[in-house]
């Protein structure tokens, strides 16, 4: 199958028969769009700055003098305000390089070192099988430690829960477990059907130098690793007994392999439970147990790194899920040394980043259990900014007495107020800074210019030129009357909050009483997913048209700031407009039939009178 293109061969949307094109599945597709942050792909097109949550640029598909191009890290999405494009990753790609789905596909997967399947199509669906069987073993081995984690064999596991104070109920939560000892889960899985070839590829199992079959881990406690859908798809393992086997010292924690559903560095412990509630600001920690139990006292937006080392994709999955990353690493050697690490890689990210303050504790799991979640949550809210901890790091390692360091230390604190897009918060900082320092906010000034306006020749990092017509400008017709205002809010709210507004206005609101052509197919579509019981959100709604129009329509109403303070009262409201309208419609009728009664028995005359008396009545007590 392929895509073609319904504008300007670009465009990637409508499908048609191709048998030498390759099969790509939605989880090959999520996997090229997860590893392609958009705002990555389009810096290398169009000259982008950071403005509050967004970035803007001047749109590549028009000309214009002032930036109207706006790019959403957190929904994953570009829009025009100026032209009315936009759309995702993918169509930005197709668009501005004039391909078709294959090729955007092969070029964003090429980048992110992606192997894409190849024509043979026999050869793809046993792919396809193996990788849907390794998600079964994994899914049936997180079931088979949580339920050994109850046996009296898993008596060393069952004391370190209890003095970890962890309750069952996120026990279950997180699939907790113990394994057991050389093949049991090996014996296990053949049981159930798996072969051995299956079993081998989830790396759950080894075969040694005798041909003999033996579990990855024994004797060790277990997390399931899930990705953003919940599926299982790697496991940790914490030694709980003496580390050293046969006088062979064993690490204390060990993962699985890289196999054919699980690349190390990917993925997030603990994001699918964060998820299960919205979230505007994200936690990130070390280990496991930190994100456990901090999630089980009621810090439920934390994840863990899954060691210290963050990675860019990881980056990317923070920066998709949340407007600002709140760093709270070990204050050890290691701690300190991950948190600068994953502080560059925000940083280059556009990440709103803040760092975790905690006094008289290491980590926050040993603070919570100290002194409390509210006293942590409080932590979690005052975490300083970026700028102010490299403010306190220089400062330590500093003698701010001698003036060639407090030379040196300004000279790094201006390379950081360079980096601040907000003139706001850059101006906050210069003052502070100058008073607290005795220099003058002119020669910080200075330096920040100094910085900004400097020029590398080797800077490789150039705009590229581009040749746009003027007859390519699409023209999107957006509609302000009050009506289509509302019909918008009901797809913004059906994206953003569908847990909250979907069950109450799919039971008072139809397709067809939606106007504007546009909402009325969004709608219906949505509304079909959602009874399925399909996830619906801002980075894969888009994924649901085909339609150019409505593509470039939707990231218009996905980009449009609301202001959406308290969404049962936002739906309330909404459902007694439309109950409202309803009622005008009804009397309108009324009236007009009331007007010939030529035609009316009195007895109908009476009792259309008495229904138009309470309307009017119903109508009073709207307003």
């Amino acid at each position: 199958m392929e895509f073609t293109s319904n504008i300007n061969n670009s465009y990637v949307l409508f499908y048609r028969k191709e048998p030498r094109m390759p099969r790509y599945s939605d989880e090959l597709i999520d996997e090229i769009r997860n590893s392609n942050d958009i705002v990555d792909i389009i810096s290398q097109y169009v000259n982008l700055k950071k403005s509050g949550r967004n970035f803007f640029g001047l749109c590549p598909f028009h000309n214009e003098k002032s930036p109207s191009f706006a790019v959403s890290p957190d929904k994953q999405i570009f829009h025009c305000f100026g032209c009315g494009v936009g759309g995702n990753v993918f169509h930005f790609v197709s668009k501005i390089e004039g391909i078709g789905f294959k090729e955007t596909i092969e070029m964003l997967a090429n980048r992110a070192n992606i192997t894409l399947p190849t024509i043979d199509n026999e050869q793809d669906n046993k792919v396809a099988y193996l990788k849907s069987r390794v998600y079964e073993i994994n899914q049936q081995a997180a079931q088979f430690y949580h339920e050994n984690l109850y046996k009296p064999t898993a008596k060393i596991a069952q004391e370190y829960i209890k003095k970890r104070k962890l309750d069952n109920n996120t026990l279950q939560t997180f699939l907790i477990g113990y394994s057991g000892t050389f093949n049991e889960l090996y014996q296990t899985l053949k049981k159930q059907g798996f072969t051995d070839e299956e079993i081998l590829a989830s790396s759950l199992v080894n075969r040694n130098e005798r041909g003999e079959y033996i579990d990855r881990f024994r004797k060790r406690l277990m997390f399931p690793i899930q990705d953003e859908r919940g599926r299982v798809i790697a496991f940790g393992g914490r030694i709980l007994e003496d580390n050293k086997i046969q006088n062979v010292k064993m690490p204390k924690y060990i993962n699985s392999s890289e196999n054919i559903v699980y690349s190390k560095g990917r993925h997030l412990f603990g994001l699918y439970a964060a998820k299960k509630q919205k979230i505007d600001k994200i936690l990130i920690v070390e280990g496991y147990m930190d994100a456990i139990s901090l999630h089980q006292r009621g810090i439920t937006n934390v994840v863990a790194s899954l060691g210290t080392a963050l990675t860019e994709a990881q980056g990317r999955l923070l920066r998709k899920n949340s407007q600002q990353v709140v760093i709270g690493y070990d204050s050890d050697g290691a701690g300190q040394a991950a948190t600068m690490r994953g502080l560059e890689i925000l940083q280059n990210l556009g990440c709103d980043i803040r760092i975790l303050q905690l006094e008289g504790a290491k980590d926050p799991d040993e603070y919570i259990l100290k002194f409390g979640p509210e006293r942590l949550q409080k932590c979690i809210d005052s975490a300083i900014s970026l700028v102010e901890y490299k403010i306190k790091i220089l400062k330590n390692k500093l003698d701010l007495e001698h003036p060639n360091d407090k030379i040196k230390f300004l000279t790094e604190i201006a390379k950081e107020l360079a980096k601040i897009n907000s003139d706001i918060e850059k101006e906050v900082y210069v003052d502070k800074i100058a008073l607290d320092y005795k220099i003058s906010k002119e020669a910080i000034y200075a330096e920040i210019n100094k910085l900004l306006y400097q020029k590398s020749p080797n800077d490789k990092t150039t705009q590229r030129k581009m040749q746009i017509k003027p007859d390519t400008k699409p023209q999107l017709r957006l509609n302000n009357d009050a009506v289509t205002k509302k019909e918008n809010m009901i797809v913004y709210l059906l994206i953003n909050y569908p847990e909250e507004s979907y069950n109450k206005l799919r039971s008072k609101i139809s397709c067809e009483d939606i106007k504007d052509e546009r909402n009325k197919q969004i709608i219906k579509k949505l509304y079909e997913e959602l009874e399925k019981g399909n996830s619906i959100n801002n980075i894969n709604v888009l994924d649901l048209f085909q339609d150019e129009d409505i593509i470039n329509f939707l990231t218009w109403v996905m980009a449009y700031d609301f202001e959406i303070v308290e969404v049962d009262k936002c739906v309330e409201d909404i459902l007694n407009n439309y109950e409202k309208d309803r009622l005008i419609s009804i009397r309108n009728e009324i009236v007009q039939t009331l007007e010939n009664t030529d035609n009316l028995t009195k007895e109908e005359i009476a009792s259309l009178e008495q229904s138009l008396s309470e309307i009017i009545i119903k109508l009073a007590k709207m307003k």
